[in-house]
């Protein structure tokens, strides 16, 4: 597929990007030259290449899912701007 003038003017609207009419030409030649060369990985041999999601053939590590009060309350209250035993005190905010 060649991509002209009339192409880049209409991609250019529908992206909201304001080309002026005298790049237009030059931008179509950038395509075109963007387009051959995706269409040069086609030649490319990849039977029997499986498709892959990361380069990496490790999986993450995973903790049990237990509930837990993250063992130190204390700490977790030290910064808290008021506080009432173990909880934070929040403002009212529904009257």
């Amino acid at each position: 597929m060649a991509i002209d003038q009339k192409i880049v003017a209409k991609i250019a609207n529908l992206s909201r990007l304001k080309i002026p009419e005298d790049e237009q030409l030059h931008v179509a030649g950038e395509l075109n030259q963007i387009l051959a060369w995706v269409a040069q990985l086609d030649e490319v041999d990849v039977t029997g290449i499986e498709p892959l999601s990361s380069v990496n053939d490790t999986s993450l590590r995973t903790r049990p899912d237990i509930v837990t009060d993250g063992g130190h309350p204390e700490d977790i209250l030290a910064n808290a701007p008021a506080k009432t035993a173990d909880f934070f005190t929040v403002p009212k905010v529904v009257e």
